[in-house]
C-alpha cells in the first residue's frame, strides 16, 4: 500500500545539491520504492540526478509517496529533513 506525505519546502535556496544529497541519503536506506513529485514532475527518490530535475524552490510543495514495510518511517523522516530547511536559512 502506498503512503504519502505533503510538505513544503520552506529552506531559502530550495532543493540543490546538498539538500538533494541528504534527501536521497535517508531514501537510499529504505527498502521500498520512493517517488518524489512536484507538481507535474515525477522522480524516482533514490537518485540524486533525478531529483535535482526537480528545479524546486523555496516555496514548492513536494509530495512522497512510499511503499514496504518501512513506508511510514521514512516518509517522517523526509518530511523532517525538509521541515528543518536542511539546516539552511529559512524563509521569514
Amino acid at each position: 500500500m502506498e503512503k504519502k506525505r505533503v510538505v513544503t519546502i520552506c529552506n531559502l535556496q530550495g532543493l540543490h545539491a546538498r539538500p538533494c544529497h541528504a534527501l536521497v541519503s535517508v531514501a537510499i536506506g529504505f527498502k521500498g520504492d520512493l517517488r518524489i513529485s512536484a507538481g507535474e514532475n515525477d522522480v524516482n527518490g533514490k537518485s540524486i540526478l533525478e531529483m535535482m530535475t526537480l528545479n524546486a524552490c523555496c516555496g514548492t510543495v513536494l509530495e512522497f509517496r512510499a511503499t514496504g514495510e518501512d513506508a511510514d518511517s521514512v516518509l517522517d523522516e523526509l518530511v523532517a529533513l525538509v521541515n528543518s530547511g536542511f539546516g539552511e536559512e529559512l524563509r521569514g
